[in-house]
């Protein structure tokens, strides 16, 4: 049996009233009497009415969605980032699709093209590790498309962008490496070409540099998968181990490397193997590494909420929003056993 929910029409028959009037009505029209208002509304609660969603875009060429595209959904930052844009989403009106490209660039793509032919109202976009080209960003948003990014940012689009503060964040870590007494500090980070990869190895070399310590290129390591492949991290650990001189503390730039990184080490090397590590993530589940990890931990769900407070603000603004600006959002460090 086909499910049928109720219309204006069946309101109108059973009170005897025209189609305008029991939508005026619904609308809360001055032209309506308040005596009618209140039959009508009464009668639309009684049977369950709802507006019909598809029959209120075309009218307002508006589809109260808004897609949300992020790398993976695995990742506790992204997942925690979610939570913040639902938070916001609903409470102010709008449905979201939510999609993953699995740190590929030809899904992003499939991904953004199909919430444009959804006709979402807007987008809400981290990139992904793959990505370098942005034309299917930068063609959407020359034709109007309400386009936020958050974290994995595209500088060269002209529009919100919400992060943390990955330059201190990397900075402040790499200090307290070094005030414990590390000198040979390596770091293994996410594909070269993407913003928060470029502002953490940033705060890492400022912090040498401040500290009066000599920057040792041969101590960067690139995973352009960000450590999903748990090779690629193997890879990058054993060619750390087979140089002459041999860190002594691994700063890590990526929620899927840190949490990998001490498992492989374990597996890698003996227990007696002394180096020091953190990095950044947002998953609970370095506590229970043994030794626990210290981490950079993101603002995750506030970045979310206040991503989709700039989305939904250029999508009802009355007139085109020309000026933009980035909101920058502190992380915070959390100490545990694996630098001590």
């Amino acid at each position: 049996m086909k499910f049928e929910s109720a219309t204006i029409k069946d309101i109108a028959l059973k009170l005897n009233l025209s189609k305008s009037t029991v939508s005026r009505a619904l609308r809360d029209s001055y032209e309506i009497s308040e005596q009618t208002k209140k039959l009508v509304l009464e009668y639309a609660k009684k049977i369950n009415y709802r507006p019909n969603p598809i029959a209120l875009s075309l009218k307002e060429r508006r589809s109260h969605t808004i897609g949300i595209v992020v790398p993976e959904f695995s990742n506790n930052f992204f997942s925690q980032a979610i939570n913040g844009m639902e938070s916001i989403a609903y409470s102010s009106g709008y449905n979201v699709i939510i999609t993953q490209s699995h740190e590929s660039y030809d899904r992003e793509v499939i991904n953004v093209e199909h919430m444009a032919y959804r006709s979402v109202d807007g987008l809400l976009i981290s990139v992904s590790v793959e990505t370098e080209n942005y034309d299917h960003l930068k063609k959407l948003h020359e034709r109007g498309l309400p386009i936020v990014f958050f974290d994995r940012i595209v500088e060269e689009i002209d529009t919100y962008k919400v992060v943390c503060d990955n330059f201190k964040g990397a900075y402040d870590a790499t200090t307290h490496l070094i005030k414990k007494g590390f000198k040979n500090i390596a770091h293994i980070t996410s594909a070269e070409q993407m913003f928060i990869t470029q502002k953490r190895l940033e705060g890492y070399r400022k912090a040498l540099e401040d500290n009066k310590i000599p920057f040792q290129p041969q101590l960067i390591k690139y995973c352009v998968h960000g450590g999903k492949i748990t090779s690629e991290v193997e890879d990058a650990i054993t060619s750390l181990f087979k140089k002459k001189i041999k860190p002594d503390a691994i700063l890590s730039a990526g929620d899927r490397i840190t949490t990998v990184m001490l498992p492989v080490m374990k597996k890698l090397f003996s227990t007696n193997h002394k180096v020091a590590y953190m990095g950044f993530s947002n998953s609970d589940l370095t506590d229970l590494f043994c030794p626990s990890l210290s981490v950079i931990r993101q603002p995750a769900f506030e970045i979310g909420q206040a991503a989709m407070e700039q989305l939904i603000k250029i999508i009802e603004s009355k007139r085109p929003i020309k000026e933009f600006n980035t909101q920058i959002f502190e992380s915070s460090i959390i100490i545990k056993e694996s630098t001590n």
